[in-house]
């Protein structure tokens, strides 16, 4: 692990004062690079995901072609449901398919608690070779799955507009649903722990669809298990906690754990900032979508970001949600270029 003076990025997740504000973006390593579609046009996501050389060649030369602040293992948050005996699928359209999922109570009786180490190693090579590939003073970020997130993928078998089972279950099968999660938060956390063991140097938890809950559905039925698994996750490492949605209970959901908390382009910044405290630092927000605007226009967006942040330690620029495949990537480095010279002290 590197020393925190070494990175800007490191610094400001801990809230402290940094030269300038540093910036990554979700889906750094995905579809918008053409480096990135020629080596998938030889390999499946999955097998791109299962091959530590590829993760870390598509990791480090994104990093380094966009000149971001932090890399991010290449990987999928998904993969820890194979752990549990389930099938992924990745179509070109439509999202992740998860077979054969859980329909009744007997399925989460049986769900096999496998060794997340050992089942997933292939991450854990590709952490070891990224952080040994990227220069020293750039951070490297492992991350994993919420509980409800990893959950309603079980139960849904992939995205879901409603969340009509996941919600069901919440509701109609309380014991089930706590039994489920206390397994989810057992394996994600021994996989987290695993990642910081191999050297990541920050940990973001997505909990990408905890917004489709009401403020009372995340505070009964989710919130204990994200603490719990936030508290699973040893001192001294940084850990961002990522949602989209979350801004009708975003003191609920930041109070869950985490030093940085994810917000998407829906939240005011300064805002959101008032409302989880000074305490902890904020990552966030640009629309994906300016992306797709011209230079000028991204230019302006970053200014009105940064405005808002108003200079306050322990920002951490980035999307609201992941880059869009169709992003050109020149745009991305125009934002990163924006960011670093409007923001610096």
């Amino acid at each position: 692990m590197m020393a925190e003076e070494e990175s800007c990025f490191l610094r400001a997740c801990r809230g402290r004062q940094v030269p300038y504000t540093p910036v990554w973006v979700m889906r750094q390593s995905g579809r918008y690079l053409e480096e990135y579609r020629k080596i998938r046009k030889r390999v499946s996501f999955l097998e791109l995901c299962k091959t530590p050389e590829l993760a870390t060649e598509v990791a480090v030369m994104a990093q380094a072609k966009i000149k971001a602040d932090a890399a991010i293992v290449f990987s999928d948050l998904l993969l820890i449901l194979e752990t549990w005996g389930m099938k992924l699928d990745y179509p070109e359209k439509g999202g992740p398919v998860v077979s054969p999922g859980i329909t009744s109570t007997r399925d989460i009786d049986h769900l096999p608690e496998d060794d997340p180490v050992s089942s997933l190693s292939f991450v854990l090579d590709a952490v070891r070779l990224t952080r040994s590939a990227l220069p020293r003073a750039i951070p490297l970020i492992g991350f994993a799955g919420a509980p409800f997130t990893l959950a309603s993928y079980l139960l849904e078998g992939g995205k879901s507009k409603g969340f009509e089972k996941t919600k069901k279950w919440m509701h109609e099968n309380q014991d089930a649903w706590g039994k489920l999660l206390e397994k989810i938060v057992r394996g994600v956390g021994a996989f987290v722990r695993a990642q910081i063991k191999a050297g990541v140097d920050c940990i973001q938890v997505f909990d990408s669809w905890a917004g489709c809950l009401l403020q009372e559905e995340y505070e009964q039925f989710v919130f204990p298990f994200s603490k719990k698994l936030f508290e699973s996750i040893p001192k001294g490492i940084p850990v961002i906690h990522f949602g989209t949605g979350t801004a009708p209970f975003l003191e609920i959901f930041s109070g869950a754990g985490g030093d940085v908390v994810g917000i998407d382009h829906g939240l005011n910044l300064h805002a959101a900032w008032q409302r989880i405290g000074p305490k902890k630092a904020i990552q966030g927000n640009l629309d994906p979508r300016v992306l797709l605007e011209d230079p000028k226009t991204i230019q302006k967006e970053v200014e009105r970001i940064l405005l808002e942040a108003g200079g306050r330690p322990g920002h951490i620029f980035n999307l609201g949600h992941g880059v869009l495949p169709e992003t050109p990537v020149e745009h991305v480095i125009a934002m990163m270029e924006a960011v670093h010279e409007l923001s610096r002290r």
